[in-house]
This record gives C-alpha cells, structure tokens and sequence, in this order.
C-alpha cells in the first residue's frame, strides 16, 4: 500500500534530484543555508531579486520535501530560522559541482 503522504517521484533519479531543486531560487537557497541557518531577511538581502511571496512559497515547498527545518522562537518580534537538514546538505556535493561548473564556463567564454 503506498504511502500517501510522500510525494510522488519520478523513477529517473536525475528528474527527481531536478524535482526537489526545481529552480534558481532553491539553488541559492541551498547555497545560502550551506554556510549554516538564515533568518528570512538574510535571504531577501542574499537572493535580492526575490520576491517575498516567492521564498515563503520556496521555503515552505523545501520544508515539505524534508530538504528544510523551520525554527520559531518564542520572541517578540517573532524569530525565525530555517536550516538544512541532514538531507539537505547531502545535495552539497551537487551543489559543489554546479559552482565548479559555472566557473569553468564562465573562463571559456570570457
């Protein structure tokens, strides 16, 4: 019997790793939450282009896959952090390569 509250992946694990870092945005949040846990703002002055509906949205998405922890802190104003999970940065090794890449790419054209 399935259980219905996993997500239903694709069998091509490439299609899946695209599945859970679907665009820009959760590329740079990983990059972002890779040095350690961000509070939302950091992530608005880090990403810049970035609307605030955009990363909740984002956020939330990563949170539901298990790539994202979200802690609130009893405090007023309200403090919120979210982090990688033991998951999420399993993908830094894919991460690692993308910047390898990119770099690459950009001495070869440049």
């Amino acid at each position: 019997m399935p259980d219905e509250t996993k997500p239903h992946l694709p069998a091509c694990p490439v299609e899946t790793t695209l599945t859970l870092i679907s665009n820009r945005w959760r590329v740079l949040i990983l990059r972002d939450l890779m040095d350690g846990p961000r509070r939302f703002g950091e992530f608005k002055r880090s990403i810049g282009a970035i609307t605030q509906k955009v990363l909740t949205a984002n956020l939330r998405a990563m949170e539901e896959c298990g790539l994202v922890t979200r802690t609130v802190f009893p405090e007023v104003p309200p403090h919120v952090e979210y982090e990688l999970t033991e998951l999420g940065h399993s993908l830094k090794p894919v991460l690692d390569s993308m910047q390898e890449w990119g770099a690459g790419y950009k001495r070869a054209i440049g």
